[in-house]
């Protein structure tokens, strides 16, 4: 039993969602998958024997899918931050986490299914919390700038006052 999971309610395609995130990290895995009862088709109108559920982890943080249907709409007020180690894992994520999604700024990004992600470099968490405030402030003004997705090259530019 997973204590603590982040449930996604979509409208559908659950499957297509699980395997796009599980392509973007190494350590990703489908734990579980259920399927529409009888008794929930019948009640719910749809068909018998389709995906319910599909529980999977993304570097050990345990996640459940759910076909839910148009009910229920996510903002942005929730998010997935994902922390990663250099400009080119940015890039990956965020080019294939994009497709067909809207772009946010500052690093935000909203993917088809509605999910919101943060895309960051590990970095940027120790540059804006330097106890020089000066760093900081040319740290978090220059992420403010950007458009949409971070370039970790400018970033560093902007901590070390270039």
């Amino acid at each position: 039993m997973r204590k603590i999971v982040t449930y996604f309610w979509l409208e559908g395609d659950a499957e297509g969602a699980v395997d796009t995130y599980m392509s973007l990290f190494k350590d990703a895995k489908i734990v579980n998958t259920t399927y529409v009862t009888e008794a929930v088709a019948e009640m719910a109108g749809v068909k018998a024997g389709s995906v319910s559920t599909i529980d999977f982890e993304l570097q050990g943080q345990n996640f459940t899918a759910l076909n839910g249907g148009p009910f229920y709409k996510r903002t942005e007020a929730t998010s997935i931050l994902v922390n990663c180690k250099d400009q080119a894992e940015i890039d990956k994520i965020w080019d294939t986490l994009t497709k067909g999604g809207k772009v946010v700024s500052c690093g935000w990004l909203t993917d088809k299914w509605g999910v919101t992600w943060q895309i960051v470099p590990e970095s940027l968490d120790i540059m804006m919390r330097d106890p020089d405030p000066v760093k900081a402030n040319r740290v978090s003004e220059a992420m403010l700038g950007m458009e949409g997705k971070l370039d970790l090259a400018e970033l560093e530019k902007a901590y070390k006052g270039e």
